[in-house]
């Protein structure tokens, strides 16, 4: 006995070039998503570090010095509270992984940040500097 075929479906073999070609366009916009989420990292460590930059500056333009330096990331780059520093040295402002350099005197002041890209450091300092840095600042004041 004969069945009779039914026309308009798909056959198998349709259907499984179709998931191969699925399958290849999803892997090259995985790909390119990852790329544009290590671009948005690095754009948001360095506007953080723009931000503590201008901060700073307004601290120095309104107190004559950055105050006493505390040299510790974690409790904010001047050991004055109210400057409200902190809140850009604080690692939850910051992408995942992200860790942070800071040094700083009385005239002067340092800060590094590392990017996605290893060995890649993005720093700012008192001179005005804001670049991207392949050495590590070490206990510098001014970016190298």
């Amino acid at each position: 006995m004969k069945l009779p075929r039914k026309d308009g479906g798909f056959t198998l073999i349709e259907l499984l070039v179709v998931i191969a070609i699925i399958g290849i366009l999803s892997s090259v916009v995985l790909a390119s998503l990852n790329t544009a989420r290590s671009k948005g990292n690095d754009s948001k460590v360095k506007s953080q570090l723009a931000a503590l930059r201008s901060s700073a500056e307004i601290y120095y333009d309104n107190n004559s010095s950055y105050g006493t330096a505390s040299n510790s990331c974690a409790s904010g780059i001047f050991a004055d509270t109210a400057s409200g520093m902190s809140q850009y040295t604080d690692t939850q402002n910051y992408p995942t992984g992200t860790t942070l350099v800071c040094n700083s005197t009385v005239s002067a002041y340092a800060v590094q940040g590392n990017l996605s890209t290893s060995g890649q450091y993005w720093c700012v300092d008192s001179t005005g500097k804001s670049k991207a840095e392949t050495s590590a600042l070490g206990t510098a004041t001014s970016c190298p």
